[in-house]
């Protein structure tokens, strides 16, 4: 059985741990929430207040050039390519993940506009905006979206067929935590004629990402939950050089102008990937989010020329399986199952469980109202409702940075009391709040 001295002994082993201070970390939470807000930098208020203070309130306009604001989508950009596998001048932060997919899709579509190619294919599980968002673009250019499991993707029967223009994925799931082989996945997709599209807000600063590697054409990704940029954060979007030049940009606003200030009446886009600008860019929201990149780079110095990500993904996988194999040793009996695989190669950085009520085999799982009994006490996770295919889920996110092998303990704890108690029977605890 691991013990929590176990535990201590690889926290003293942990060669990441100093990267923990660079946060603010409530003393009484232990936070597995990073995979949907990640927690706020020491060095955010006081570069926020700067800012505001002076770069705005003295600099005043001045400050676009003197401040270099002008310029930060792509800075900031070069910043998230070196976690996501990708080069200088090939990412820009900007917008919101939705309209960013929005931008990239559409671009893939026009791409293949003049193909018979009208299948968008994506999966049933995938994140609910990208598929309204693929919905409301198949509705509005003439393709149909097709949702699928994502075993269709494997084997002679595979859904990539030659009516396929576009697959469309989450690199890892956001309910399961599973990882696709984006590599494996991007080259059947281009075997079949298909372009890819994929969203990497569970995967940027959490898992290894390699776009050019894979071949990949288009991806967009989230600056606020591994990524550390605050509530809301601007997220990315990146695009493979060789379609540099020729991808169309549906959302031909003034920044994405090749001369945004000659003032020209009639557009004219920028070269590469700084054409998927759009308006006047939220400069105090930026600064926020080069923050928390910095603090996914500083992970940079442990691991020389490997980068930042292969140091934080082997503390990650090994964070994950300590968290499961404590759940099955000290859980057992309390109707939990892993939803998460269990093979390093297909997880992402989370776990996710699920609950078949002993007490009530017919009904709830309960789910719902253990987070929020584990939140009550400080061990902040979050769930996702299930469906008649799909069960509720408890959802637990590691983030590398922050997160050490005593938390891990710590939090099961909790679990094991929470369950062994019934305290999650409690009223409080089973009335929905507006954000789950």
């Amino acid at each position: 059985m691991t013990t929590l001295a176990d535990c201590r002994a690889l926290d003293a082993q942990d060669p990441l741990r100093a990267l923990r201070d660079q946060f603010t970390i409530p003393a009484d939470v232990l936070y597995l929430d990073g995979n949907s807000l990640g927690v706020m930098p020491k060095a955010a208020p006081a570069r926020i207040a700067e800012v505001v203070t002076r770069e705005w309130g003295e600099g005043l306009i001045r400050s676009w050039n003197t401040a270099s604001w002008f310029d930060l989508p792509q800075r900031l950009g070069d910043k998230v390519a070196r976690v996501i596998g990708a080069a200088p001048g090939e990412v820009v932060c900007t917008d919101s993940t939705s309209v960013n997919l929005y931008k990239v899709l559409f671009a893939a579509l026009s791409q293949q506009k003049d193909s018979d190619r009208k299948l968008v294919v994506s999966e049933r599980s995938n994140f609910p905006t990208d598929l309204y968002i693929a919905e409301s673009l198949c509705r509005e250019r003439g393709f149909t979206l097709k949702l699928i499991d994502a075993s269709e993707l494997q084997g002679p029967d595979s859904v990539l067929s030659d009516e396929v223009a576009v697959l469309m994925l989450t690199h890892v799931n956001y309910r399961t935590g599973a990882m696709h082989d984006m590599k494996a996945i991007t080259a059947a997709a281009h075997a079949a004629g298909a372009l890819t599209v994929w969203d990497l807000a569970h995967s940027a600063g959490a898992v290894p990402v390699a776009l050019n590697d894979a071949n990949a054409d288009y991806a967009i990704g989230c600056g606020y939950k591994y990524l550390n940029g605050g509530p809301g954060a601007p997220a990315f979007a990146w695009v493979h050089t060789k379609h540099a030049g020729q991808f169309e940009q549906p959302l031909s606003g003034w920044w994405g102008h090749a001369a945004p200030f000659e003032f020209t009446p009639h557009y004219r886009p920028a070269p590469g990937v700084g054409r998927y600008l759009c308006g006047t860019q939220p400069i105090i929201a930026l600064a926020g989010l080069e923050c928390g990149l910095d603090t996914v780079l500083a992970a940079e110095a442990f691991n020389g020329d490997q980068g930042a990500m292969a140091a934080l993904r082997t503390k990650s996988l090994a964070l994950t399986d300590m968290f499961i194999r404590l759940v099955e040793e000290r859980c057992a009996g309390q109707g939990l199952s892993l939803v998460t695989p269990r093979d390093h190669a297909q997880r992402g950085s989370q776990v996710c469980l699920s609950r078949k009520n002993p007490e009530d085999p017919q009904g709830g799982s309960g789910a719902y109202a253990i987070v929020q009994a584990l939140i009550a006490r400080g061990v902040i996770g979050d769930y996702r409702a299930g469906d008649s295919q799909m069960p509720d889920i408890l959802r637990f996110g590691f983030t590398p940075l922050y997160i050490g092998f005593e938390d891990v303990w710590n939090s099961v704890e909790h679990l094991v009391q929470v369950l062994e108690t019934g305290e999650w029977k409690r009223e409080e605890f089973n009335r929905k709040n507006a954000v789950t």
